[in-house]
């Protein structure tokens, strides 16, 4: 799928998990439900780092292009370590490595512990990351003809000032993980689902997802994921954007009124 789709599905994902805390007895303070919306929806354009023209590789100009050349390599490198007799050959690394259980949950938790240790800093970063992605994603038409610039600093606002709000009292720094120490400790959580949610997503098109690696399924250990062949479509097609981003628009204010209480 294409980034807005992503970014679309990663914030309807996390607030269908509002609705369902909710359900049972154990409701989101509002700040973790929007924030953990946002993240999501920056996190589920991250596993194309591999992608040298995905959105994110135009996030953060050239650094963010360098990344992705790098983590297309390292990708590249894994796939053919690791590839059993069954899985094709390969000039590049996209849609392998970091589209992976493995890559969500390395990811998702080394943000954890990065958000847990490198205090008020730390979770800042990983914060405007994170903002800026779901900039790029969800309002991806005024990104494209915005500057660079401006899309950074509005993250950076949205980040600091979001920082702010879950820093008060109950309304959800320590939310899930109470002891003391475990502030910002489910800020990965939001990430791992956006990262699932994509690989999901690109499951669905005709190139599937080895989502299950390094678990082997026949000769191969990058089987590429799906439903069959039928019910699958070319990302950026129809089916994406009168369909499926329709679909993710209701889902996600179906799941923000659940969470709510409102439904």
């Amino acid at each position: 799928m294409m980034g807005p789709a992503h970014s679309l599905s990663g914030a309807a994902a996390w607030l269908g998990v509002g609705a369902a805390t909710a359900a049972a007895g154990c409701p989101m303070p509002w700040p973790v439900l929007v924030v953990g919306a946002l993240i999501s929806a920056g996190a589920a354009l991250a596993p194309d780092l591999d992608h040298k023209s995905a959105t994110i590789s135009r996030a953060f100009g050239p650094l963010s292009r360098t990344v992705c050349g790098v983590v297309d390599t390292i990708s590249h490198a894994v796939y053919k370590a690791t590839k059993m007799r069954g899985d094709s050959q390969r000039n590049g690394g996209h849609r392998t490595l970091t589209h992976t259980w493995v890559w969500a949950v390395l990811v998702g938790g080394g943000m954890s512990l990065l958000a847990v240790q490198g205090g008020r800093w730390a979770v800042l970063g990983i914060l405007f990351v994170h903002m800026v992605l779901a900039i790029e994603g969800l309002l991806w038409r005024a990104a494209r003809v915005s500057s660079d610039v401006l899309v950074w600093l509005l993250g950076a606002a949205t980040a600091w000032i979001l920082a702010g709000v879950l820093d008060q009292p109950g309304n959800g720094a320590g939310w899930l993980f109470t002891e003391p120490g475990q502030e910002y400790l489910w800020l990965g959580l939001p990430i791992v689902l956006g990262a699932l949610v994509h690989d999901i997503g690109d499951a669905l098109t005709v190139s599937g997802c080895p989502i299950l690696w390094p678990i082997p399924i026949g000769r191969k250990r990058w089987y590429p994921l799906g439903p069959p062949k039928a019910m699958r479509f070319r990302a950026g097609s129809w089916v994406e954007l009168k369909v499926l981003m329709p679909a993710f628009m209701l889902l996600g204010g179906i799941g923000a009124l659940g969470a709510l209480g409102y439904i």
